[in-house]
């Protein structure tokens, strides 16, 4: 799976972006966790076998994070979330949420390692893997999905039980290795992130 170091800088990089006004090293820290904590289902992997990916990468765990979210903010005549850290809270947790999602999971579902998307409902890994071009003699190419019998279909290397993912803590082939940054576009990723975080606190010092 790409190196939670990767997550981290996409998830620092959506909380530049998102927090707005709530954006400082605390809101900050908190995006940041949200999108490592994924990749901590490696450790559930020691107790149960497959977990990798599978755990924690699950979309059901943000989708009752955001409808928990919803549900108090919005139709709780007495919200406990803003009441305890007023609208810093509310936007912080939006973007922990997202952050979880797109950079914790999305990274990792855009790889050929794939995640298991609907743990525990299902056990089958998906990837979403492919190229999109423009053709000046095919057109438009696109491999990412394909459709078949009317039904958009994903990769899928096997389930829980048949395809094993890789990690530092449970390697498979007996080489431990902590994977940081694996490839160039990964090193931009990480370096973009570790910049924009004080250039954007002086841009905003400088507009007050």
């Amino acid at each position: 799976m790409p190196p939670t170091l990767v997550s981290v800088a996409i998830g620092v990089l959506l909380g530049g972006a998102l927090l707005g006004a709530a954006f400082d090293r605390r809101s900050l820290a908190v995006v940041g966790v949200a999108a490592a904590l994924p990749d901590a289902d490696v450790f559930v992997s020691l107790l149960l076998p497959g977990a990798t990916n599978a755990a924690l990468h699950t979309i059901v765990i943000p989708t009752i994070a955001a409808a928990l979210i919803y549900y108090d903010t919005t139709r709780r005549n007495r919200s406990w979330l803003r009441e305890r850290y007023d609208w810093y809270g509310v936007r912080v947790a939006w973007v922990a949420i997202a952050a979880y999602a797109v950079a914790g999971i999305g990274v990792d579902l855009f790889s050929t390692e794939s995640v298991a998307l609907f743990y525990p409902l299902s056990d089958r890994y998906y990837a979403i893997v492919g190229k999109f071009v423009l053709s000046t003699q095919e057109g438009i190419v696109q491999t990412y999905l394909t459709v078949g019998d009317g039904w958009l279909g994903l990769a899928s290397p096997g389930t829980t039980g048949t395809h094993h993912v890789s990690s530092w803590l449970n390697p498979g082939d007996g080489e431990r290795r902590l994977r940081l940054i694996e490839s160039g576009w990964q090193a931009v990723v990480v370096l973009t992130a570790a910049a924009a975080v004080p250039a954007k606190t002086l841009i905003d010092r400088g507009d007050r």
